[in-house]
């Protein structure tokens, strides 16, 4: 995409991000009586929410929804109550969420529009041919409605979509709440239907721009003038947000994933397909033995928007083919199977997860879509209260176990993403509740609390741990479904947020547990926030200086014996005195660097900082 549409796509951003956040704190402060400026008043003090009940109910969800946002201590654990400017904070991320994630669903709206897969429904607002069939449909209902049915019409868009993009359109959080209002609604459709911006409405790299220029420039300045680091998850997120461009995604994933699948096939037609694939003269190719496709596991544990994920996404359908699969099955076997990915920013998943929707459709329109492997890293919930209640749920020793140790090890998930190495401590406590009932007498069958009676000792010679884990996170999801659908004690909001975060977690972990034939990055660089230094310290002491190098060591411990790593990071680490051990120990000794471009300055947008990439090999 050349620079002047990129430019067009950031003059929108910037304008459809004022008209949003404006409406925004504009109804959350006039309809609920909360100020940006960190004042919530008493519901009784305020008329809107006196006389209308079903106010009154999404005012008790909003203030959920801002309360679970609060730092700790206060608000959201066990402590003093916040102060008025870490509620103001917490407003502030919230209204800046809601209006981000409208802005998402509209284009993602408008992007399935230009592939066909939805009719005509944002283009012209209103006049849009797919709302008027649905006022013939409905025509009673539509009278009813100030604006003839326009917002509810998109609310079902957004139900249906939710079923394959959950994590975009779920509409059961607090932040659906709030609707933009019917003038900013046609605001924000005019900018995105300009004639200039057409042609990038059938671009998945569109979605990454759009996240990309969210972040106002003077925001991302204005946070590194305030602090040499960042000071929390946010900050460390918008200060590394920049586009990975497409000449160095093909450069790593050619000379990983497709290097890979072309020592197991050497005939592969990935051979012209790969452009920047390096075989130097007179190279004889080592074999390797061949997998299934549905075998080869592609990890970015700093997916951003999916840059790596959407061009692996192409590679591997190439595979399939070769390999004989219907195409029809081919997208969703790649988003079920292949292709995983982390990022601390839910925006960055909502993005990411969105851009493989649409590659999948695009690749083959009406494929059914059942997964998609983008998580957050989000800590588990901490509202102690909520988890202890949430425990007494269980009825099961062993789950209860096993979710105490998820709980406290997810602590600095959000700050340290998939650098947390809390699948270590889960794989012991697995194996000892594994052991635990494979030695417990007769008298209980189910593991995880519906009592049944038996005659004999338990035979658990046959269960892994794999099998024990798998059934234990069915079993903690399904408790965390209940817990959210109880709506007593007026704390409805909050259960769902808890279950919400819950389910992340145990998402985030499952990635973390698995191992990988590929994993590409463009990870953050720089300081860790300050929360997670201590952390840093202890599990990485010799990568700790810098996040990327960091992210190196914990790229090759993710990989597979023989898998390859691909990452474009800062070129300092291979020269400056301070990372001598690190090239020593993960470049020399675990890895063979077998491929590097030293790329210099300018290659990352706006970040001051010269890059290299480069391509390693996990040692057995």
């Amino acid at each position: 995409m050349d620079q002047q549409m990129r430019k067009e796509i950031l003059r929108m951003v910037a304008e459809a991000r004022r008209l949003l956040e404006e409406d925004i704190f504009r109804q959350l402060e006039g309809d609920y009586g909360i100020s940006r400026q960190g004042q919530i008043d008493p519901p009784e003090r305020v008329a809107t929410l006196r006389t209308n009940p079903v106010r009154a109910r999404e005012r008790q969800e909003i203030e959920a929804a801002i309360r679970h946002l609060l730092p700790t201590p206060g608000g959201s654990k066990v402590g003093a109550e916040p102060s008025r400017t870490e509620w103001a904070e917490a407003i502030e991320r919230f209204g800046r969420e809601v209006a981000f994630t409208y802005l998402n669903r509209l284009a993602a709206l408008k992007m399935m529009e230009t592939r066909k897969l939805i009719p005509e429904s944002v283009s012209r607002g209103p006049d849009s041919t797919g709302f008027k069939l649905f006022q013939q449909v409905n025509p009673e209902f539509n009278r009813a409605c100030p604006d003839s049915g326009y917002r509810r019409y998109l609310e079902l868009l957004f139900d249906e979509a939710a079923t394959g993009i959950r994590v975009l359109f779920d509409r059961s959080l607090p932040h659906s709440v709030l609707f933009p209002s019917a003038s900013t609604l046609q605001q924000v459709l005019e900018l995105v239907n300009q004639e200039t911006l057409a042609p990038v409405w059938s671009e998945e790299e569109t979605l990454g721009w759009i996240y990309q220029y969210f972040t106002p420039k003077e925001l991302r300045e204005q946070v590194r003038k305030e602090s040499r680091g960042p000071r929390n998850r946010y900050e460390l997120a918008i200060r590394n947000q920049f586009y990975t461009p497409a000449y160095v995604v093909r450069f790593l994933t050619d000379n990983t994933l497709g290097r890979l699948w072309y020592e197991m096939n050497p005939d592969t037609r990935l051979k012209e397909l790969c452009t920047y694939l390096v075989i130097r003269p007179g190279e004889t190719i080592p074999q390797r033995e061949k997998k299934d496709p549905r075998e080869i596991r592609v990890l970015d544990p700093a997916c951003g928007s999916g840059h790596f994920l959407l061009y692996a996404f192409d590679l591997l359908a190439a595979i399939y083919e070769e390999q004989g699969y219907d195409r029809a099955e081919i997208p969703g076997l790649i988003l079920a199977h292949n292709l995983y990915g982390i990022d601390i920013d839910l925006r960055a998943t909502q993005i990411a997860t969105l851009a493989l929707y649409l590659r999948a459709q695009r690749y083959y329109p009406g494929a059914r879509i059942t997964q998609i492997n983008v998580v957050c890293a989000e800590p588990m919930p901490g509202h102690q209260e909520l988890f202890a209640e949430f425990l007494t749920t269980l009825h099961s020793p062993t789950l209860e176990r096993i979710a105490r140790v998820m709980w406290r090890e997810m602590e600095l998930a959000g700050e340290v993403g998939s650098l947390l190495k809390a699948e270590k401590s889960l794989r012991d406590v697995i194996a000892e509740e594994r052991r635990r009932w494979a030695h417990r007498p007769k008298v209980q069958a189910n593991i995880f609390g519906t009592h049944v009676e038996v005659q004999q000792q338990l035979d658990f010679s046959d269960v892994t741990d794999e099998a024990f884990w798998a059934h234990a996170e069915q079993e903690l999801l399904a408790h965390l479904t209940r817990y959210a659908a109880q709506a007593v004690d007026g704390r409805a909001a909050s259960r769902r947020l808890f279950a919400h975060d819950g389910e992340q977690g145990i998402r985030f972990l499952e990635v973390l547990r698995q191992r990988y034939d590929v994993v590409l990055m463009n990870p953050p660089f720089g300081d860790a926030p300050k929360i997670a230094k201590g952390y840093l310290e202890k599990y990485y002491p010799l990568t700790k200086h810098d996040l990327y190098t960091a992210f190196v060591e914990r790229g090759l411990e993710l990989l597979r014996p023989g898998g390859r790593l691909g990452a474009i990071t800062s070129r300092t680490g291979f020269f400056l005195g301070s990372s001598q051990r690190w090239r020593e120990e993960f470049l020399l000794r675990k890895a063979r660097l077998y491929l590097i471009a030293d790329l210099g300055a300018g290659v990352l947008d706006t970040a001051m900082v010269e890059t290299a990439a480069y391509c390693l090999e996990a040692m057995g």
